[in-house]
Order: structure tokens, then C-alpha cells, then sequence
């Protein structure tokens, strides 16, 4: 999985475009019932603590900027060996590219970032 690019509507992902929020899994994308920050809960996060094989990271992209989940979020994911990344969605997709390209066990949950921009990320990996 390679994020190209993303925008205020969503991502492109290995030549798809995904609109909305998303999951990005090592090999398949869903769509992630999120509309912001706010919807990140344990349930949300339950599917990355599903996976086989199991990841080692999850990176979230929170929109436009950082924003703080619940500890006990974090907690729980890290319980079930789950490192979690929090970032703004922009470096968030560019940190899932370089775990990525390092042949890390990695997933993502993005939301899209509300500006009216389009940003087209570079392979340099």
C-alpha cells in the first residue's frame, strides 16, 4: 500500500481513490465509520486489534491538525502490542509510506483534512 495523495474529500491509494475516512490495512482498504476526531473510540479501533497478521503500528491521522485521543484508548491498544501514532493526517500518510517502505507491519486510520487543498505525496522511499 502506497498513499499518493489526499485531499478535503480523501485519499488516493495505490491509483484508488478512497473518499471519506479510511482504514488502510496491509493489504486491503476500508472505509472508517469516523467523521472526526471525536468518533475515534475503542469500537472504531477494535478492527486494527483484529487483524491477522497481527500490526505492530497503527498510525492515526486526525484531520488538520493533532489532536489528543483517551488514554485509555491508548492504553488498550498498546496492551494488545499495538504501538499508536498520532498525527495530523498530512504527516500521518507520509509516516505510513516510510513504515511502509521499511516493510513494517503497519496500518492507518485517516481522516481526510477539512483544508481545500490537494497534496500529492512523492515517493522518496
Amino acid at each position: 500500500m502506497f498513499i499518493e495523495g489526499y485531499s478535503n474529500r480523501g485519499f488516493t491509494i495505490n491509483g484508488d481513490v478512497v473518499v471519506g475516512p479510511c482504514a488502510v490495512l496491509p493489504r486491503t482498504i476500508l472505509q472508517w465509520n469516523v467523521g472526526s476526531y471525536w468518533d475515534i473510540s475503542h469500537e472504531s479501533l477494535s478492527l486494527f486489534r483484529l487483524l491477522e497478521p497481527h500490526i505492530e503500528i497503527l498510525v492515526l491521522g486526525t484531520g488538520d491538525r493533532v489532536e489528543r485521543l483517551h488514554p485509555a484508548m491508548l492504553k488498550q491498544m498498546w496492551e494488545c502490542g499495538i504501538a499508536v501514532e498520532v498525527q495530523d493526517t498530512p504527516n500521518a500518510c507520509a509516516t505510513f509510506n516510510f513504515l511502509t517502505s521499511e516493510r513494517r507491519m503497519v496500518a492507518a486510520g485517516l481522516i481526510p483534512p477539512r483544508g481545500t487543498y490537494t497534496a500529492v505525496l512523492g515517493n522518496a522511499w
